[in-house]
């Protein structure tokens, strides 16, 4: 049970500040202002997660100092924004192989 919790932190981290953002952003209503500051905001909010998680539920955070538990969940963070960007780089491009398939 221990290796899970050791490999699920950092991606339920992840997931928290992913739906965070993302709530937020349809709130904002996708202002630019807002667009160009998410990757600090998900950093921000990762570093938040892991200092909350290491403090709450010790076991899951496998540290031993809290600023260990800010930094991977700041990479945590910053690893949402990253998903975001791959899935709407997939996306689009599935979206764009679909278009000149169907011009011939």
């Amino acid at each position: 049970m221990e290796f899970f919790t050791e490999f699920a932190t950092i991606p339920a981290i992840a997931a928290i500040v992913y739906t965070i953002i993302d709530i937020v952003k349809t709130a904002v209503g996708g202002d630019e202002k807002f667009k160009r500051f998410i990757p600090l905001v998900s950093c921000a909010l990762g570093a938040i997660c892991g200092a909350i998680a290491f403090y709450i539920v010790p076991g899951v955070m496998e540290t031993q100092n809290v600023l260990v538990a800010i930094i991977l969940g700041a990479a945590s963070g910053l690893s949402a924004t990253g998903t975001n960007q791959a899935v709407k780089q997939l996306v689009g491009k599935s979206k764009t192989e679909v278009k000149t398939d169907d011009s011939h």
